[in-house]
């Protein structure tokens, strides 16, 4: 399976613009710049994509994983909180801090919490990103 997303920039770093599109056109010439990554201006920037892609795919590896421990959640709701620091090496996401909670009626905490943890070692976006990641996960039953 490959899934495809495009970036194009144009101009100077802190004056230029982009657009970000994606395969499937849920985004379509979306704008950042470097407002938008380092300041506070209007449009998206990497980062917060990751974090979009790390809290779902967080969510649907957890309710994966409650699945095989016989559990079944009414919902999961994930925030994902991208951490970028300038080190030696420049700009780099160093951490990923997963805020989570679950609704399961009648669900044991033991069970949850492995089943969380399991979500957060396997998801794919989480093997992918070199970062520490850290979670509170928060069963509501």
């Amino acid at each position: 399976m490959k899934r495809r997303a495009s970036a194009v920039w144009k101009g100077g770093l802190k004056d230029g613009k982009g657009t970000i599109s994606t395969e499937s056109k849920v985004l379509s010439d979306t704008q950042y710049s470097f407002s938008t990554r380092f300041e506070n201006g209007v449009g998206t920037n990497p980062e917060e994509l990751i974090g979009a892609a790390h809290a779902g795919c967080f969510s649907m590896a957890l309710s994966g994983q409650l699945g095989n421990a016989g559990l079944t959640a009414e919902s999961i709701a994930t925030t994902a909180t991208v951490t970028m620091e300038k080190t030696d090496a420049g700009f780099t996401v160093t951490a990923v801090h997963l805020d989570v909670t679950a609704t399961i009626p009648g669900a044991d905490p033991k069970a949850f919490e492995t089943a969380a943890n399991n979500a957060k070692a396997g998801c794919p976006i989480s093997r992918l990103l070199k970062a520490e990641i850290t979670m509170d996960a928060k069963l509501v039953s």
